[in-house]
């Protein structure tokens, strides 16, 4: 048995060797210029682009000087004849003032009370418990069957049925408002019980959130959490019409907005893979200045300039379009700069619900995105053995003189958040190509979303190998005689049979 593991890992390491002898020392990537790549570095995350919050000036700025460069390349605009894709945002906030009355007890907004959602609103009525407050059609689960909610207010447990972790409380803020409103409830709220402090709770999704404009509100009833005593539950039921109560809100903060992401498309070489896109992609934004950064700042530096986050990955995409437009790649291939994703991946999102270039004609998405680097003799290839490009990435690296860490961090989850994830959800192959971490170290969070990620404490010899290596392994993905595809078992190989039509 060991013998045998000894021979699939020298052929392996023979196919690696024997896959890097034959790459052509003349692409453009070989000769990539330090000082153009620090250039760029010193303009996308320079004060003057005020950390490139989404929808704000120095965000509008940053896209506008990619889709320049892709112009000057010669890509094709993505959008008809322009390169920016619009994206649709709203801007909302948790309501100033609010209060809730159940009996004698009184709770108050940001105090011991966070009504999250919904509009202006002044109501009397009785409080009921509806356990979860959950209906699911699938599994005929309802707890709203037998009990009448009509222009009451509603308490429920946090979470859903058989799921009261992180994962299932969101879910339930996702969903529990609708159903609530469907059942006749004039507001609701969930008992807090998640295990980590509830002041951190208020002040993450109390604060200024940004989603996707899908064009109607978040929620049409109020909706939030309350912290209660333990005896709370059975003071609510111990009459089956409830308590008597009452609520008020002032209302969610709404504003809506826009951003763009920012694209072109460039033919490939074999006209029998013309409709074998691979889309190369990288955010842009960053998370602004002051109170907008969430991390520590002063008077004389408040702006989160990103260097790392993600203008050393900006600079890798630009760098990877204007090689392959010098030489061009078997496949065509989309560049394409997302915006918010610091905000939840709500460019990528968009793009994926709305695709410029059919899903199911792009066939891998090559991400690029970090939160910095401690260790630069290498890459990190977050997504490793999961879609067959493992050697293309290897070879690449080895090219530059660097070695390949595989998935640091498998704690972290971090393939689920990244862009690459909207397209994985969808069925694409994709993955994460990152700047080499060992792990979450001191190194890392010492300029991860802080003040002090800024250009002059960026290593630029090891940006444009970085470069040198992204660039050339997407060269070598975009030339394969075969179709990147996710492993058997992997849990977005079922969305991959669905969106390119496998059958099993």
């Amino acid at each position: 048995m060991k013998n045998t593991a000894l021979f699939l890992l020298l052929m392996v390491s023979s196919f690696t060797t024997a896959f890097a002898q034959e790459i052509d020392k003349t692409l453009p990537e070989f000769s990539f210029n330090e000082l153009e790549l620090a250039g760029q570095m010193h303009f996308l995350a320079s004060d003057f682009l005020e950390g490139r919050r989404t929808g704000s000036r120095g965000n509008v700025i940053a896209g506008q000087y990619i889709a320049a460069q892709l112009r000057a390349f010669g890509y094709a605009p993505i959008n008809g004849d322009s390169y920016l894709q619009p994206v649709p945002l709203m801007k909302t906030a948790a309501p100033s003032t609010g209060k809730l009355m159940v009996d004698d007890m009184g709770f108050t907004q940001m105090g011991d009370l966070l009504i999250m959602r919904g509009p202006e609103a002044s109501v009397e009525g009785s409080v009921v418990f509806a356990n979860y407050g959950w209906v699911d059609a699938e599994t005929e689960h309802n707890d709203y069957e037998d009990i009448n909610v009509r222009g009451k207010i509603v308490i429920t447990r946090a979470g859903i049925p058989g799921d009261v972790s992180q994962a299932g409380v969101f879910k339930g803020v996702r969903e529990k408002a609708k159903m609530a409103a469907d059942a006749g409830a004039v507001a609701i709220f969930e008992m807090y019980s998640l295990p980590f402090p509830w002041g951190s709770f208020k002040g993450y999704l109390g604060s200024e959130r940004m989603g996707l404009d899908s064009g109607s509100e978040s929620a049409t009833i109020p909706y939030g959490f309350v912290k209660v005593q333990d005896d709370f539950v059975g003071r609510l039921t111990k009459k089956k019409k409830g308590l008597k109560g009452s609520m008020a809100s002032s209302g969610m903060l709404i504003e809506r907005m826009s951003s763009f992401n920012v694209g072109g498309v460039l033919e490939g070489t074999d006209p029998e893979l013309k409709d074998e896109y691979m889309i190369v992609t990288a955010h842009f934004d960053h998370v602004g200045v002051g109170k907008q950064g969430g991390g520590a700042f002063t008077e004389q530096d408040s702006i989160f300039n990103g260097a790392r986050d993600n203008a050393f990955g900006t600079i890798s995409l630009l760098a990877s379009a204007r090689a392959f437009a010098e030489r061009p790649t078997r496949r065509p291939v989309i560049i394409l700069a997302v915006t918010g994703e610091e905000m939840g991946l709500l460019g990528s999102q968009w793009y994926a619900e709305n695709p410029l270039i059919p899903l199911e004609k792009t066939i891998f998405n090559f991400n690029t995105d970090g939160a910095g680097y401690d260790d630069i003799t290498g890459i990190s290839l977050i997504g490793a053995n999961r879609t067959g490009i493992d050697p293309q990435v290897e070879a690449a690296a080895s090219a530059f003189g660097k070695k390949v860490i595989n998935d640091p961090a498998p704690e972290q989850g971090l393939f689920d958040r990244s862009d690459n994830v909207s397209f994985a959800a969808k069925g694409v192959p994709a993955l994460s190509f990152s700047p080499g971490i060992t792990g979450f170290s001191d190194e890392l969070f010492k300029y991860y979303h802080q003040v002090t990620d800024n250009p002059e404490t960026i290593n630029m010899a090891y940006l444009k190998e970085y470069c040198q290596a992204f660039t050339l392994a997407a060269r070598l993905i975009a030339n394969r005689d075969t179709r990147p595809y996710w492993v058997d078992g992997d849990k977005y190989r079922e969305a991959g049979d669905k969106l390119y039509g496998v059958k099993k």
